[in-house]
């Protein structure tokens, strides 16, 4: 059974980090690229970073997050996170992890996804 579950959201101030982690089981960690995408309410699910195998080292970010927001990845733990600095009102989201068999920026190619964390950024 495939899970990817999401943790470290929460309640920040503008200005502020959050580091957000998706812990995954039940598929080949390394050999699947893995992305972030956030939807705020009334909003589409919307494209935030993406991450490729590692023998790749292709990363992608969505516009609104560049310079602010780092992806990375610990295939010994399965796991992915999102470092998110200097966090903005307009940050604010349930936040989703996903996985795919290759790396894209949009959803259709994920096959895998978490349930979301919450991130509030309060101005």
């Amino acid at each position: 059974q495939v899970q990817l579950v999401e943790s470290g959201g929460g309640l920040v101030q503008a200005g502020e980090s959050l580091r957000l982690s998706c812990a995954t089981s039940g598929i080949t960690f390394s050999s699947y690229a893995m992305g972030w995408f956030r939807q705020a309410p009334g909003k589409e699910r919307e494209f935030v970073a993406a991450i490729d195998i590692n023998l790749s080292g292709h990363i992608f970010y969505g516009d609104s997050v560049k310079g602010r927001f780092t992806v990375s990845r610990d295939d010994a733990k399965s796991t992915v996170y999102l470092q998110m600095t200097s966090l903005k009102p307009e940050d604010t989201a349930v936040y989703y992890c996903a996985a795919s068999e290759f790396i894209a920026t949009t959803l259709v190619p994920y096959d895998y996804w978490g349930l979301g964390t919450q991130v509030t950024v309060s101005s």
